[in-house]
């Protein structure tokens, strides 16, 4: 049985390149002019690696949305808070040894949330970004937070680093990770071997890291 494609994206790139999403979709991106029969010739020469990945997405466990209740788990920099809805509160959210909700914000609680995890991350990105590209070396021209839920990060063609505010929860391995990778994509606009090299360069383990950002990505949510 030929292996199914969901879509193709054709761009002004130079190579073919294979993306599985995290409902293990498989996206094909190729060059403008590529036939579709060479398409279909590359995702099957990788057919084992593409049913390998599709496999491991399936045994990934979904949790439900947050309700926002008393005791429910809340993620930030890889550690497990319980939630508090305090009384009299001022500030709506405060994370000290839980994360405290203000009961008068309690009916607004996903948007308390997004708002300071948009926050930290920003704070935390920047310094994470600057701490790299001055011992590496690397230039960018900003840094960017988004609302992505399937890229943790991205880089424009002028240098500009985006991130989804939602890596803030993952732990500092990870953010790291998703940090060196995009810096040295302001350098290697593909994932070409070179690329890969240079990320290994600063980063020898990134293969575990982004391992653990792959299994467990899906359920930093709210």
């Amino acid at each position: 049985m030929q292996i199914e494609i969901n879509q193709i994206i054709r761009s002004k790139r130079k190579t073919l390149a294979i993306i599985i999403k995290n409902d293990g979709a498989l996206i094909v991106r190729a060059p403008m002019r590529t036939l579709d029969q060479t398409i279909k010739e590359f995702a099957e020469q990788h057919r084992s690696w593409i049913e390998k990945k599709q496999a491991e997405l399936k045994s990934i466990v979904i949790l439900p949305p947050k309700q926002y209740i008393s005791g429910e788990i809340f993620m930030f920099l890889g550690k497990l808070y319980p939630l508090e809805i305090v009384q009299g509160q001022k500030k709506s959210l405060i994370l000290d040894e839980s994360f405290k909700l203000a009961e008068s914000a309690a009916s607004n609680a996903e948007t308390v949330f997004e708002r300071w995890y948009r926050h930290r991350a920003r704070e935390f990105l920047n310094e994470r970004v600057d701490y790299y590209a001055s011992q590496y070396g690397f230039q960018y021209k900003g840094i960017k937070i988004t609302s992505a839920k399937t890229r943790w990060g991205s880089c424009s063609s002028t240098g500009v680093l985006n991130f989804s505010w939602r890596l803030i929860m993952a732990p500092l391995e990870q953010v790291d990770y998703v940090v060196v990778h995009e810096l040295v994509h302001t350098i290697h606009h593909n994932h070409s071997k070179r690329f890969w090299k240079r990320v290994e360069q600063v980063m020898p383990d990134f293969k575990e890291r982004k391992k653990w950002l792959r299994k467990n990505g899906p359920q930093l949510m709210l």
